[in-house]
């Protein structure tokens, strides 16, 4: 009777360790699909982050891109506007100049003629 209660308590301490071994298995499987798991939701919330920066940094660099059109268009302009100025200003003046000038001229032919006729001491 000691053989066969030894062997049946070989198998069953055979049977206990092999169902163990596969209940570790099953725990390192499911702490494997926990961290799977994990990771995934890791990288997911990762990359949202990472498409909520660059849809930030996208609408920035729009704002900026807008804003300095504007200001380059007002300096344009303001440029502009002074050149034009400028132009009128210095056409002014040499209209100016100019009339003086020919006046000028005008009033020293005016004097400077000799007569057409002859003067009684000339004869």
């Amino acid at each position: 009777m000691k053989i066969p209660t030894l062997i049946i308590t070989l198998v069953a301490a055979t049977t206990l360790a092999a169902l163990a071994q596969e209940g570790a298995v099953e725990d390192v499987k499911q702490g494997a699909k926990k961290t799977g798991q994990t990771v995934k939701n890791g990288l997911e919330t990762a990359g949202e982050k990472t498409k909520e920066a660059a849809k930030t940094v996208g609408e920035k660099t729009k704002e900026t891109a807008k804003t300095v059109g504007r200001k380059t268009r007002e300096t344009a302009q303001t440029v502009g506007q002074k050149t034009r100025e400028s132009a009128k200003t210095v056409h002014r003046k040499s209209k100016k100049a100019l009339n003086k000038a020919k006046t000028e001229t005008d009033g020293q032919q005016s004097t400077n003629q000799a007569p057409n006729t002859p003067s009684p001491t000339d004869r």
